[in-house]
Order: C-alpha cells, then sequence, then structure tokens
C-alpha cells in the first residue's frame, strides 16, 4: 500500500476519534511510544504493557495506587501462610479459580487455561521478552535456552511446577521468591487455551513445545488479537496508523466500564500532543515536562505532576570487552588517543574517572526541571534504604582527573582516547546527560575525545546484545515494586543489563540470589546495602536520576489514579464528565 494511503487512514481514524471528543462515553489517548505486538508473552514496551492491563485479567490485582497491597482478582483468594494457600516453606502456592467469568469471545474462564497462559508464557521465552519475570521464580532459570541457543529446561519440571488441582492451581516455586505474588499479579496476563491453539498457537503439550519457543513477532496469531477477561476488549489494532481502538467488555464480571470507547493514537512530535491536549482533542497525553507550565493555566487542563515512579533513568554503562569487528565507536581499537582497545573499560580507574565527571545535580536542574530525585543506587529510595553518608559518586573533577591519571597504568592520561557514547534517538534527558558527559569529560584534558551518537532503538538493542557499544545510555523501569528487579538486572551476571556489559561479580550474584530468597525485611536491607557497596566499588554503571512521572488530561476525565506498576492508565474506574464553556 502506498505510503500516501496510510496517512490517508491514520487521518481517517483520528477524524473519528475527534469527532466523539464531546461524547462522555469515549476516551481519546496520544502517547509518544509505539506498541510491539499485543501477545502477552513477546511485548516488554511500557506502551504495549499499559494498554494490556486493560484487556488481560491477572489472577490477582494491585489495590488502587498500592505498589504491594493486592486484592483477588481471577483468584478468589490472595494466598497467605495464615489462609493456608502459601505452604509453611514459602514455595507452594494455591490459587482459588473464580467461576462464571467469560473470555471476551463467550467463553468460560477454566483452571486449565490459567495453567496453559503461565506455562505458554514461561515456554516461550522471546528473546528481549519478559518471560524471565515468572521463569525465574517458577523454574530458577532467568532463560529457557544457554548462550548458545540450546534449551536447557525440562518441559516435565515446568509441567509439575504448575498443576490443576480441582478448581485450583498450584505453583510450586523452586526456591523462596519473596516478591512472588506481586510479579504474578502484574505478569501473570490469561488467555483462553482452546482459542490459542484454534489459532495455530502452542497445542500445550511436551511434543510441541521448542517448536514455540522464541518464535517470530509476527508468527503468532497474538501480535495483533486480544482476548482476555479484562474490563475492556480490542476493537482493531492499525499497525502502519499507529492507532489502538478498545471497546467496553459488557460482561465484565465486576460490571461494565463508565469509558465505552477508547482511542489510543502514537504521537511522536511533542508540540503535537499539547496541541491535541489544548483543542480538546485528546482527553489524555503523556505531555513533555516542557509544556507543563505553559498548560497550567488552562481551566479544561489539569496536571498530575512529581507522580512516584519505579524508574532509574538514564543509566550509562560500560562495555567490559566491546566487540571490535569493524566497530567505528572504538576508533582504532588501541589506545593511541584515536580509539580504544576492546577491555579499555576493565580497568576500574576509568570507570570511576566517568563516574566522578558527571555534574548529577545539573542535570537533574536542567534534564528534568527538578522533577525527580538524585540516584544512589540501581533502585529508588523506597524499595531501599539509602544511607545518604555511605559512598556514592558526585561531581568531582579533581577526582575524575586522579582516577584518570592512574588508569591504564598512566597510559589513558599520556595517550588519551577516542570512543563514541550511543544513546536512543527520541531519548532526550539520555542525550542530555551523553552530551553532558562529554563536556565534562573532555575539559579535563585535550587528548581526550567523546562522541555522542543517537542510534534507532531497534538498532540501539541489537547493537546492546551484541556489545558493540563501548558506553551507552539506558534507563529501567520496575516491571514489579521489588529491589531484586534493579538488583538483578543491574549486577546479577545474568541480569540484562549486567549481561550486555560482560559483568560478573561471583559475590554479587550470590547477594542477589540471598536477597530475593529472604522473607525477612531487615535481612533482606542488609543485603541490598553489602550490594550498594559492590555498585560502589565496582562502578560498572553511572546512575543519575529516579524521575517522577506526568499525566495532563481535559479537567473532564475523572476517576484517574496513579500506580507507577502499571507503566500506563488503568481506564477502568474512569469516567468524563460534560465539559462546559468550551467551543471547538
Amino acid at each position: 500500500m502506498k505510503k500516501w494511503m496510510f496517512a490517508i487512514l491514520g487521518f481517517a481514524f483520528l477524524l473519528t476519534a475527534c469527532a466523539e471528543k464531546q461524547d462522555n462515553s469515549t476516551l481519546i489517548v496520544a502517547h509518544g511510544g509505539e506498541m510491539q505486538s499485543l501477545d502477552p508473552v513477546f511485548s516488554y514496551d511500557g506502551v504495549t504493557q499499559g494498554m494490556m492491563i486493560n484487556v488481560y485479567d491477572t489472577l490477582l490485582k494491585f489495590n488502587g495506587s498500592s505498589m504491594t497491597e493486592l486484592l483477588p482478582s481471577l483468584s478468589t483468594q490472595v494466598p497467605t501462610v495464615e489462609n493456608g494457600l502459601i505452604s509453611k516453606d514459602g514455595k507452594t502456592y494455591t490459587f482459588p479459580i473464580r467461576k462464571g467469568v467469560k473470555f471476551h469471545d463467550g467463553t468460560e474462564l477454566t483452571p486449565e487455561d490459567v495453567r496453559y497462559s503461565i506455562l505458554r508464557f514461561i515456554l516461550s521465552d522471546v528473546s528481549g521478552g519478559p518471560s524471565s519475570l515468572l521463569l525465574e521464580p517458577i523454574l530458577g532459570y532467568t532463560s529457557t535456552r544457554d548462550d548458545k541457543g540450546n534449551i536447557i529446561v525440562d518441559f516435565k519440571r515446568a509441567e509439575k511446577a504448575v498443576q490443576v488441582q480441582g478448581d485450583n492451581v498450584v505453583i510450586r516455586l523452586q526456591k523462596p521468591f519473596a516478591p512472588f505474588l506481586t510479579v504474578l499479579a502484574r505478569w501473570g496476563y490469561i488467555t483462553p487455551k482452546k482459542w490459542v491453539v484454534a489459532h495455530g498457537g502452542w497445542d500445550g503439550t511436551e511434543e510441541t513445545w521448542k517448536k514455540y519457543n522464541n518464535f517470530e513477532k509476527q508468527s503468532s496469531y497474538l501480535f495483533d488479537h486480544m482476548n482476555g477477561t479484562g474490563p475492556f476488549k480490542l476493537v482493531r489494532w492499525d499497525i502502519s496508523a499507529r492507532r489502538l481502538q478498545l471497546a467496553a467488555n459488557e460482561e465484565y464480571f465486576e460490571g461494565a466500564p463508565n469509558i465505552k470507547n477508547i482511542h489510543m493514537m502514537t504521537v511522536t512530535e511533542p508540540s503535537t500532543l499539547r496541541l491535541l491536549l489544548e483543542g480538546g482533542d485528546a482527553d489524555i497525553v503523556e505531555i513533555p515536562t516542557q509544556y507543563v507550565d505553559q498548560l497550567r493555566g488552562n481551566k479544561h487542563i489539569t496536571i498530575y505532576d512529581n507522580l512516584p515512579r519505579l524508574r532509574t533513568d538514564p543509566v550509562i554503562f560500560f562495555t567490559l570487552n566491546v566487540n571490535g569487528k569493524g566497530n567505528p565507536d572504538i576508533g582504532s581499537g588501541k589506545l593511541d588517543g584515536n580509539g580504544i582497545p576492546p577491555d579499555f573499560f576493565s580497568d576500574v580507574d576509568v570507570r570511576k574517572g566517568f563516574a566522578y565527571s558527571f555534574d548529577y545535580a545539573a542535570f537533574l536542574k536542567e534534564a528534568l526541571n527538578g522533577r525527580g530525585t538524585l540516584a544512589y543506587g540501581p533502585a529508588p529510595e523506597g524499595l531501599v534504604f539509602y544511607d545518604k553518608e555511605d559512598p556514592h559518586y558526585t561531581f568531582d573533577l579533581e577526582k575524575a582527573k586522579e582516577h584518570f591519571q592512574k588508569a591504564w597504568g598512566g597510559q589513558v592520561w599520556e595517550k588519551g582516547f577516542t570512543l563514541t557514547i550511543t544513546y536512543n534517538t527520541g531519548g532526550f534527558p539520555r542525550q542530555m546527560a551523553a552530551e553532558m558527559l562529554k563536556r565534562n569529560v573532555e575539559s579535563l584534558n585535550p587528548k581526550f575525545k567523546v562522541d555522542v551518537r543517537g542510534v534507532m532503538w531497534a538498532s540501539f538493542l541489537e547493537k546492546t546484545a551484541a556489545r558493540q557499544m563501548p558506553m551507552w545510555v539506558r534507563g529501567w523501569v520496575a516491571d514489579y515494586a521489588d529491589p531484586h528487579n534493579f538488583y538483578f538486572n543491574f549486577m546479577h551476571s545474568d541480569g540484562r543489563y549486567a549481561l550486555s556489559q560482560g559483568y560478573k561479580n561471583p559475590k554479587a550474584d550470590k547477594l542477589v540470589m540471598k536477597a530475593v530468597a529472604e522473607t525477612n525485611p531487615a535481612k533482606r536491607a542488609k543485603y541490598y546495602k553489602e550490594l550498594q557497596k559492590i555498585a560502589y566499588e565496582d562502578a560498572m554503571q553511572i546512575y543519575t536520576v529516579h524521575p517522577t512521572g506526568l499525566w495532563a488530561m481535559r479537567s473532564r476525565v475523572k476517576g484517574f489514579y496513579d500506580n507507577p506498576v502499571y507503566m500506563g492508565l488503568y481506564f477502568y474506574p474512569m469516567y468524563k464528565e460534560p465539559e462546559h464553556g468550551f467551543f471547538h
């Protein structure tokens, strides 16, 4: 199809949505990110996940804005040791499955659907997907494959770990896993087994599961189809126009939603987002911070500012042994002033030199207008306790100079270096962080040369996985409200970021796993304090800030509450009032 035809389709969709802007039953939402796949086992981006919580239910749900307090959902009870649904050893969880709940296609939920959905989630394990979140607590692996791509998971072990017993689903963990229920509440989406199988999905058997392990995105019917039990159901996803429409599930077991139609659209131009909101052509907008003050005086707009977030972003990473083959980011590949050797960052003094060169307070003020807090470690305060007297990196060019002078036996200071810091295009704060670090490092020595380069998101992810970028800027938004989600990914050798850096500290690995298995809060806090000390000593990452969140809405939108775990908006409690005195 011609590009101009895509544009017309997208414009027609927008006109349809805008025609309904005075309809109190329709909600129009504009956001900057793009959806990747509608399959629960594939999507790991915030925009898709923020939509998906409205279509798929999980066994448990969060109580309002609480990130840890849980309520029953598809399970009729929240398991505890006291009610006998968690075993005394903390490894067996029993979930009584609610009866009479219907999927969007009209079929009734069964315990087998729950069992199948959880097994499909952990065994599909697509590269870069979320499967490890349940795979780790249930089977004790972070991947179903080794680093050569060979399957390492035994199906019979998985089958034994997730079972149906009468009207219950019983899950047996390998070891106690403190945040298991909150992980399951966020990521345990339930789909109907018969529907998935009928549309070419895994049939649930041992004989076929490997065929569906690490499948291609668009090979799944669930790539662009959804069938959940949640308060909203998918009407259509126009991929080319970057538009998605939901409709109310009138048969929702907790009652039909007030909002009957939701139009979600991707708008990448920040000024357009602002205009859509001001003109009433969008009810909710993911607004950039630079427009907040300009919108505050508009009586038709409500700004929800400085919302808590489980986020550490930007973070600057070092790759210990860069893949140097044909790699322009390391220049000559030697420590000769025109490049760096692949193992340049294996010297801790190099890493500490960069860490002391970043102006943390200035970045918070200039890049985020003060919306956030300074980062002292991987996880935001609240999940862990940071004693401000504990050692942490500050902006200190004299200390930076000392470390650079010691690095590589003095050769770094004598010969200089040339390297590239990479960020994902469109990541404005990440770009600012890279440019700020560049200026400060280059000010120390005229022989220090740092290039800053933006890379498209897909290429950025590929380069990270291939260890092609010597320094790169990214961030982390928590999958669930527990420090393990940060410390594992940043500090455990199998974690998403540590693995990409080639970082392995056996002591850190042991402490990370001890902490997640420990249910005593005081003991857990002690482990994370030890990990924080290792993070400071090893200086493998530069933690900058923990940003707060921001939503801008037409004032007629009511019923909103923010829960950082959702990565988006839960539309079920929302409704709209008539907007008096507004003309367009």
